[in-house]
């Protein structure tokens, strides 16, 4: 299984890469966190966040409400505006459960990119928050997964 996780709501303001969760971005996470939690899915192998704070904290939320112990790595590569075929070639290349966290536009494109093989359309847009699970039905290169499940906030109220 590969877990991608946009960040919950962060503040407004600068610099951007400091931004913290708003208030709405903790419960927002807490929320997702339970409602996996319930799911019993396979915990991840490693977790690879984007550096950005919003992120590293809707990581750290998350881990806490799921009961998730697994590596985390950080990589620029899941920053906003990077091309998501760098990190599709490392997943491409990982053996295990993965989860990523990271942020619009790039975690729509990513997602695209492996369930498509192409990012000019995309399959979903992934919001704030928002938990998809995607599964490999052939390998684990590009067009290669499905959408197993997607979670948004709203969703799990």
């Amino acid at each position: 299984m590969l877990y991608l996780i946009r960040h919950a709501d962060a503040i407004d303001g600068e610099p951007d890469a400091e931004r913290p969760l708003s208030p709405k971005g903790i419960a927002q996470a807490a929320l997702i966190g339970g409602a996996v939690r319930q799911r019993q899915e396979l915990a991840p192998d490693e977790i690879w966040s984007s550096p950005l704070k919003r992120a590293e904290e809707t990581t750290e939320i998350l881990c806490e409400r799921i009961g998730w112990e697994a590596k985390r790595r950080i990589f620029p590569e899941l920053e906003p505006e990077e091309a998501p075929q760098k990190v599709a070639a490392r997943i491409e290349r990982f053996a295990g459960t993965l989860a990523l966290v990271g942020h619009n536009p790039h975690l729509t494109m990513l997602t695209t990119l492996l369930v498509t093989g192409r990012f000019d359309f995309p399959v979903v847009v992934v919001s704030k928050c928002a938990f998809i699970a995607l599964e490999p039905v052939r390998g684990r290169g590009l067009g290669d997964w499905n959408i197993a499940w997607h979670l948004t906030p709203e969703s799990v109220r």
